[in-house]
């Protein structure tokens, strides 16, 4: 090749490289598609990670993200973790304007540095470097480049081509380079409406996806996780903290977490165990024994959070935790297990995704999953499960923070995927019984005793430590469909051991009724009224998913003015369907006494996004319906 040809194909390349890079920088170019829905623009988003040996894996990521305004700013995601194990070797971002020139550059030394958790955390080694920068306007274009080199192999980042709703996607790509006497395995999900291009050869993965346009946000949808592509990667062979390991399956899992992170920790002071084993000494079983002994928790110990290296999946020793009186997740649980033991009562150390959106351990992939720990106690009828983190929830009840989701119960022998506590509609109760009365001037004098169970506890048992104050102001919120509400009395009780929220309230209103002439309109329903009508979408995407079902039963005895009597009632109702139920019936005791009787049911579970529509208008009716009136007339 002459040195004339030689010098064109490098101007060619140049020029192809340097239109390639201003296609991704200059806002303009963004695909029309891609636009719709977009608050943000990622525009090429390159993961390339290679596992030099079981302790030393490299991480090169290039971002180029175009944000299309104010609400897309947290899409840029220029941020890298590190600690005493991730060490970042490279680290730089580079802003355009909407033509795709250069405004700013940031270096490494120039992005903030602050702890990566909270000021609730007692120990971390763990950091974050972001990025902080305020744009002078829309659209903005960030490259953003970084390259860390990890010791630990046990995380392997999975490919997740869309991290939020309102972005859209025009290339991601992932690569992962391993040596040949390594076994990875890989978990594909959700995948059928992208087109997944993927490359796999020995010690070679690499997956790519391009054109993906930004997603709405729907009510009652899928959690995001359960939507979106992923690929998750993981390998039968790492290293966590020095410590190399092989686990394939959950049952190897459970065995490496019990023996080399929890059993060495369990060293209990002798004076601990004397004084526990007295404490539960005439308890009749192992139920009552565990009863005593999570009371005891609860009262010694306060939750505080711990993440120092493998801290983040090894518990510190119990000895510890007894003698400073607090812990993390790991710890507490860890605490509470050693004390059963203590006592002969057999417990197990579980690993969950902890949230209200029910995340499950995925159980055909064994990898390093979960966010939070929990104890089980195994029973020849059912398993208890124990939240140790906090100071008031009752025995054997974990609520919405850990229910019904698959989790990892680790023992001596092994690990194994099981269900925690599913809580049920017809346990997930509110009973109402009240009574009010009416005035000649409209003025609603009321009391009423509401008791919660399940679910509906879960959302009300915090209420125990409120002040007077904060109960006014979270009773005026719940009945803020009544004007000029006035609390007169306010009482609470949390049967822990029945699990039931016990409220019971006095309250007036002026002008409850609307008054015309010598009429008089009254909302029967004063207590219960539903005011939540689901969004309405035109064209639903995502199936229709009620995570938590609830039933409410209402029965309410209702006093109208001695000089009016009534003209007319509300209809009965009964609605039965594939949602639920709703039923309303008045009784007339005499001219001037009725019983309101109310029983609203909300099953839970998937429905096609086709039922949507028929679910809108059930909780429509409901809303209608609950704002029915009497009327009543002047005698």
């Amino acid at each position: 090749m002459n040195l004339k040809r030689l010098l064109n194909v490098i101007l060619l390349l140049t020029i192809t490289n340097v239109f390639s890079q201003e296609n991704f920088l200059a806002s303009f170019t963004i695909p029309a598609n891609l636009n719709e829905n977009a608050n943000a623009v990622v525009r090429s988003n390159d993961i390339n990670i290679s596992l030099e040996s079981l302790s030393e894996m490299y991480v090169t990521e290039k971002r180029i993200v175009t944000v299309l305004n104010k609400s897309g700013n947290d899409a840029v995601n220029a941020y890298v973790y590190y600690d005493n194990n991730v060490k970042i070797k490279e680290l730089e971002a580079v802003v355009y304007n909407a033509a795709g020139a250069q405004i700013k550059k940031i270096k490494k030394n120039d992005f903030k540095d602050v702890s990566a958790v909270d000021g609730g955390t007692l120990y971390s080694d763990s950091r974050v470097k972001y990025l902080e920068y305020t744009p002078v306007g829309y659209p903005y274009t960030i490259k953003f480049t970084c390259k860390t080199i990890n010791n630990n192999t046990a995380f392997i980042q999975s490919f997740r081509p869309l991290n939020s709703y309102f972005v859209s996607v025009e290339k991601s790509s992932y690569q992962i380079n391993f040596p040949m006497e390594m076994t990875l395995r890989t978990k594909e999900k959700n995948f059928e409406n992208f087109d997944l291009i993927k490359e796999e050869e020995d010690g070679f993965f690499k997956f790519k996806v391009e054109n993906i346009s930004a997603i709405k946000p729907e009510k009652y949808a899928p959690a995001f996780f359960e939507m979106m592509p992923k690929v998750m990667i993981a390998s039968n062979e790492f290293t966590l903290e020095g410590v190399k390991t092989k686990v394939t399956n959950w049952e190897d899992f459970g065995k490496w977490m019990y023996h080399d992170l929890i059993k060495s920790t369990h060293d209990l002071p002798a004076g601990t165990v004397s004084m526990i084993q007295d404490l539960v000494k005439n308890e009749p079983n192992d139920i009552e024994k565990a009863k005593k002994i999570y009371q005891y928790v609860q009262d010694k110990v306060r939750y505080i959070s711990v993440q120092v290296g493998i801290g983040g999946w090894k518990p510190f020793n119990v000895s510890e935790v007894d003698r400073l009186g607090y812990g993390d997740c790991k710890g507490l649980t860890n605490y509470t297990m050693a004390l059963l033991n203590a006592v002969g009562v057999k417990s197990n150390y579980t690993v969950v995704f902890a949230g209200k959106s029910k995340r499950s351990l995925e159980k055909d992939f064994a990898a390093m999953q979960g966010n939070h720990v929990i104890l089980n106690i195994p029973t020849e009828d059912d398993n208890i499960w124990l939240e140790c983190t906090s100071q008031k929830l009752p025995f054997g009840f974990i609520g919405d923070f850990t229910d019904d989701r698959d989790v990892l119960v680790i023992t001596p022998e092994g690990g194994k995927i099981q269900h925690t506590k599913k809580y049920s509609v017809d346990e997930s109760t509110q009973i109402i019984k009240g009574k009010y009365s009416i005035t000649s001037n409209g003025v609603l004098n009321a009391q009423v005793n509401v008791n919660s169970k399940g679910i509906q506890y879960d959302d009300k048992y915090w209420l125990e430590t409120e002040t007077q104050r904060d109960l006014d102001k979270h009773y005026k919120n719940r009945w803020r469909y009544i004007n000029g509400l006035i609390m007169n009395s306010m009482h609470v009780e949390n049967d822990k051991n029945k699990i039931e929220f016990i409220e019971d309230i006095t309250f007036e209103a002026s002008n409850y009724t609307k008054i015309a002439g010598d009429r008089m309109l009254l909302t029967v329903n004063t207590f219960n009224r539903n005011t939540h009508v689901p969004d309405r979408y035109r064209n639903r995407k995502w199936p229709l998913k009620v995570s938590r079902g609830f039933k409410d039963i209402d029965e309410v005895e209702i006093e109208i003015p001695a000089n009016y009597k009534v003209e007319s009632f509300p209809k009965n109702n009964s609605i039965e369907n594939k949602f639920g139920h709703y039923k309303t019936e008045i009784i007339v005791k005499d001219d001037n006494h009725f019983v309101y009787k109310r029983e609203f049911k909300v099953n839970d579970g998937e429905f096609p996004k086709e039922d949507y529509k028929d679910f809108r208008a059930f909780y429509k009716t409901v809303s209608r319906q609950d704002n029915a009136k009497i009327a009543l007339i002047k005698k």
